[in-house]
């Protein structure tokens, strides 16, 4: 989920109920607060602690709460999963790849392990295009060896590395990190979808992965299809700046940043008006 602001910058809680409220309405399993759509390195610790405590709230219970605790340093992935935990009603917590420093192998082992030990159930994030590091497939197995790791979001864009993956691990749970990506990424094994358009079709893109999960792959298609020039036009700008500014042209929240990210660029907006138009939205 995106975090929403208000013309002054400050998180706005009644815009964030209602895109929760739009999203158990459209019936998703679950809800993602303050992972990198929800501009998670801007939010302080008291903003990044009430944004999960309000999604879980606003919530009640409805659908699953996958928070968003990770962080580069593990001290702090440790801190904000100890605060989820002890808030209480998240499901699970989204653990990025540390960012910038990139570990090794042994060291992304005993961060991602430290983290599951606290006893909330992790979900690894594997994005190389943000962290700079794979998290490599033999740690991948060696993690799911502990009864807190229970999946993987697979955000590098490969469905090679799914293969990969479900042939070391077979009943290990991997879910698709790209919206383009998860049709195929469900064709060689992965569960789901964690979903930056769900943030604007939240029933679509639920009925589109349901379908591909039932073997419907012909009515899968058919959506992806209708929907793949949405989830293009959600990445000709850094995430999350075009699924906000879509959420903007919708009337759904203010047109507010916090730097260093900002507004797109003017051609990229009418992109996205155009793709909004025609896909029957706007």
């Amino acid at each position: 989920m995106v975090t929403p602001f208000a013309k002054d910058g400050s998180v706005d809680y009644g815009k964030l109920k209602e895109l929760v409220e739009a999203q158990v309405a459209g019936g998703v399993e679950g809800i993602c607060p303050v992972g990198t759509t929800g501009e998670s390195p801007t939010l302080d610790h008291d903003e990044h602690h009430k944004v999960i405590e309000k999604v879980v709230d606003f919530a009640a219970g409805k659908v699953k709460i996958l928070a968003g605790t990770g962080a580069n340093s593990t001290a702090e992935a440790i801190s904000l999963t100890k605060a989820a935990i002890a808030m209480g009603g998240c499901d699970a917590c989204l653990q990025v790849t540390p960012y910038y420093n990139k570990p090794n192998a042994e060291g992304l082992y005993r961060h991602f392990s430290t983290v599951a030990d606290l006893g909330l159930p992790v979900v690894l994030y594997n994005v190389p295009g943000r962290s700079g590091r794979d998290i490599p497939v033999d740690v991948v197995a060696r993690l799911a060896k502990h009864p807190n790791v229970v999946a993987i979001k697979e955000a590098a864009g490969s469905v090679e590395r799914v293969n990969a993956i479900k042939s070391a691990v077979p009943d290990f749970t991997v879910l698709s990190g790209d919206d383009s990506l998860a049709l195929p990424m469900i064709s060689v094994g992965a569960e789901g979808l964690i979903s930056v358009a769900s943030n604007i079709i939240p029933r679509e893109t639920g009925d589109m992965v349901r379908a591909a999960l039932a073997g419907d792959f012909a009515a899968a298609r058919a959506a992806h299809m209708k929907y793949y020039p949405l989830f293009r036009t959600l990445f000709i700008d850094t995430n999350p700046v075009m699924v906000k500014e879509a959420l903007w042209l919708l009337g759904r929240i203010e047109r507010t940043f916090r730097l260093p990210l900002c507004e797109t660029t003017d051609a990229n907006l009418e992109a996205m008006r155009s793709v909004l138009s025609k896909t029957g939205l706007l």
